[in-house]
């Protein structure tokens, strides 16, 4: 396996359509690096200039230590696996795992040695004489990663490889690619829109939007530290509240204004500079909680998931969503209060940048 590095990466279609703007990122040997963020952010243009399926307008792209800019697809040893899977209809899982190697023309006795392999690290060998058609989407899936791994591909490419399969098979199969993550410690470049698949995922995340880079953190920083409204909006489900606020003094120290009300919060220091100034703040549905002592507000409706629920409130004209357990029984318009942990505010300065660490 070997490391994949964009330096300074750019990409604009011909009439002037930007795609990737100043884009630098590295995937670490034997990483699981998910890129994520909305449609058209340039997720998928990343992957191709990455295969050589694209050339960047400017910048470089490495695969270990080689310069890739220029080279052809099918010399930069790298696989690639699609959301349709793209296996051969007409050919059984063990002709499809073939395929890659008998292009190469390997010798017969290297392409059964290495097919066997891979079907023994995926469990496939049960299924090697089935077609495509009498396979389950999580094993078509299988079968797809095994062709890509017989190849011993310097790094895997994966474009958004869930997202025609339902609920729950997109739950296993998600599970089945981390496992062979896990085994293999291949190198892997995985897109997605699915903010959850990215959180469940990788190793590092890597958020993009409008073809720039927002933060690249490991899934918990990428939670807890937000390094703008952006990827404080987009990670999470459901999404950090975010509403516009001043920071106001408030006994010798600072408080966050809301709905006509004070909340009393320890800001970081960066916050006093910033003190009556138009910010966003943020706050996790989980650091939200009804209680007897907070802000003013009305239900407007209710989301229960079984084990949690989460209640949809106006404080004055701002909306916020509280992760509460259970199912409490509230009505629509039901007067309640809503408290703020003070310890896990974000605040956000006029340009949606994060303010403290």
């Amino acid at each position: 396996m070997a490391r994949v590095t964009l330096e300074g990466v750019e990409k604009v279609y011909a009439g002037g359509t930007p795609a990737l703007a100043d884009l630098t990122l590295a995937v670490e040997d034997g990483e699981l690096l998910v890129v994520v963020g909305p449609s058209g952010c340039g997720k998928s243009t990343l992957l191709r200039l990455v295969a050589g399926l694209e050339e960047p307008t400017r910048g470089t792209v490495r695969i270990g230590e080689a310069v890739v800019n220029g080279l052809a697809p099918q010399r930069r040893n790298v696989a690639m696996v699609f959301q349709d899977y793209a296996l051969y209809p007409h050919l059984s899982a063990r002709r499809n795992l073939e395929f890659p190697l008998r292009m190469r023309r390997l010798p017969r006795a290297e392409v059964d040695r290495r097919v066997e392999a891979v079907a023994a690290l995926l469990d496939l060998r049960p299924l090697l004489d089935r077609l495509p058609r009498e396979l389950s989407g999580g094993q078509r899936q299988r079968v797809a990663m095994g062709r890509a791994l017989v190849r011993d591909p310097a790094a895997f490419l994966l474009d958004e490889p869930l997202s025609n399969l339902d609920a729950r098979l997109r739950a296993q199969v998600r599970a089945e690619i981390l496992a062979i993550q896990r085994r293999t410690r291949t190198t892997m470049l995985y897109v997605t829109h699915d903010q959850v698949e990215a959180m469940t995922l990788g190793d590092r995340i890597a958020v993009l939007d409008r073809g720039r880079l927002q933060q690249v953190a490991p899934p918990r920083t990428l939670y807890e530290r937000p390094a703008n409204t952006f990827v404080a909006g987009f990670i999470g489900n459901p999404p950090m509240n975010l509403f516009a606020t001043r920071l106001v003094p408030h006994d010798g120290g600072l408080a966050l204004a809301l709905a006509g009300a004070t909340v009393a919060i320890a800001p970081p220091p960066e916050a006093a500079a910033h003190a009556g100034a138009p910010l966003t703040a943020g706050v996790r549905p989980e650091a939200l909680a009804l209680a007897a002592d907070g802000i003013p507000a009305a239900v407007t409706h209710v989301e229960c998931l079984g084990h949690e629920s989460l209640v949809h409130v106006r404080a004055g004209d701002v909306p916020l969503v509280v992760r509460v357990p259970g199912m409490p029984v509230l009505a629509h318009g039901e007067a309640v209060r809503v408290a703020i942990d003070p310890a896990r505010v974000h605040l956000f300065d006029a340009d949606g940048r994060a303010l403290g660490p």
